[in-house]
């Protein structure tokens, strides 16, 4: 099979993500999943670079504006993430010679068709190697605000609105937890595989397993090449879940042969898990918008070999008559900012802002209004987003309470991330009242 140059697929990668506005998420997988027969040393390097680079990209702007007459935002898409990735290693890969980071930038220039920028690629990221010791930051007690957006690489409208919503320390440690490389969490599939069985034969594949005590099943693993090389998960004995994403199936508790509806169910991670807690009774319908969602979901119930979850492909916000008051529980985990999963998704700070978040709160009330009406007397609705910002959150859940009062809040966690395990992440439990209010 001919070589691929690994550097060019980075490339590739970002110009996905950065230039056509690829979620970073999908862009690596598709990109990992086109080469497949990498191996675990190029496969490491992709990932790390693309990543790191998305993660740090604010602060990788801002030296190489210091250092380039050309600004970064009017360079071409091609050489501007050529030297971004550059910058990349030069200042967190140590391992990468700073020879071979500039001579494998300048080919790889040259052979994008832009040959008289090589000597531009060249001169700019040897002058930054030469002075990664003098690169000037804002000043730290004089401007915070810009000082933590340099450090840490967030927009500084998000930096402002943690601050003034968890103080400076806590924020501070947000973000130190957003650039902290982490082991993968997963859940065991108990109805196949004991959680003991599941970690022995981890280990058998040459795994790094260690066991999350706070939920039952839950493992965090290392030293994978990638999923797919796995018998274990290939066979659906496990399920890639966030330790936080796991407390909405903790807290739904589902008793045996219980019937929920999940609403904005893709990839179908609580769905399946809420499946497997009720062992094979009762059914779990998990509902998203689009065909390519569904089958998703469709996917992980294949996988896993569930036979007491549905997928379907339904409108949240068009009234299902056939569902109302029939649900023992709602799961309604809805769109949302994401800026508490930017470990893993770093390019959603770039993408995102204040007016879409504002516009996000006021969806998540409109499918609230809807969905609440599938919930029995009696039964319940988990609320939950992978954010955390007080307006999707504490707010939404202090208005639908006022707003429906047949509805209790019965208790709320606000999440924040862990450098171990954990993204930001809230949850809401209501409860409908047995008498009906309405």
């Amino acid at each position: 099979m001919a070589s691929v140059n690994i550097r060019e697929l980075v490339l590739e990668t970002l110009l996905l993500i950065n230039r056509d506005g690829e979620y970073s998420h999908i862009a690596l997988g598709q990109v990992l999943g086109k080469y497949q027969y990498l191996d675990k040393k190029d496969r490491a390097f992709l990932t790390r670079t693309v990543e790191g680079t998305l993660e740090r990209r604010i602060e990788i702007d801002r030296i190489i504006n210091q250092f380039s007459s050309v600004k970064i935002n009017r360079m071409k898409p091609v050489i501007r993430e050529i030297i971004r990735s550059g910058v990349y290693q030069l200042k967190y890969m140590d391992s990468v010679p700073a020879s071979a980071v500039c001579n494998e930038a300048v080919k790889l220039a040259a052979k994008k068709g832009f040959i008289n920028l090589k000597g531009f690629v060249n001169g700019l990221l040897r002058n930054i190697s030469r002075n990664l010791d003098h690169i000037e930051y804002p000043s730290k007690e004089e401007e915070p605000v810009q000082w933590l957006s340099a450090i840490y690489s967030m927009p500084e409208w998000i930096v402002r609105k943690w601050r003034k919503e968890y103080g400076e320390e806590k924020t501070e440690q947000i973000l130190k937890a957003f650039l902290t490389e982490r082991p993968t969490s997963i859940r065991c599939s108990c109805s196949k595989i004991t959680p003991k069985e599941l970690k022995s034969r981890l280990e058998e594949e040459g795994v790094t397993v260690k066991e999350y005590g706070e939920i039952p099943g839950a493992f965090l693993i290392s030293g994978y090449d990638y999923l797919d090389a796995l018998e274990t998960f290939r066979e659906g004995c496990f399920q890639v879940q966030d330790i936080s994403s796991m407390m909405v199936g903790e807290w739904a508790d589902p008793k045996e042969g219980d019937y929920i509806i999940d609403v904005c169910a893709a990839p179908g991670g609580k769905s399946v898990h809420l499946a497997d807690k009720m062992k094979g009774t009762g059914t779990v319908e998990a509902r998203d918008l689009t065909e390519y969602k569904v089958n998703l979901i469709r996917d992980n119930i294949e996988r896993l070999g569930l036979s007491n979850v549905v997928a379907v492909q339904q409108d949240v916000l068009e009234l299902d008559e056939t569902s109302l008051e029939k649900a023992d529980i709602v799961i309604a985990d809805l769109p949302c900012s994401g800026l508490g999963v930017l470990a893993k998704k770093s390019d959603l700070k770039y993408k995102m802002t204040e007016q879409m978040q504002k516009e996000l709160a006021k969806l998540q009330r409109d499918i609230l209004s809807v969905v609440r009406r599938y919930v029995k007397p009696g039964g319940r609705l988990i609320y939950s987003t992978c954010t955390i910002d007080r307006e999707e959150n504490e707010e939404n859940a202090a208005w639908f309470a006022d707003k429906f009062p047949e509805f209790h809040l019965v208790k709320q966690q606000q999440m924040l991330p862990e450098q171990e395990a954990g993204d930001g992440f809230y949850i809401a439990e209501f409860e409908r009242k047995k008498a009906d209010l309405e």
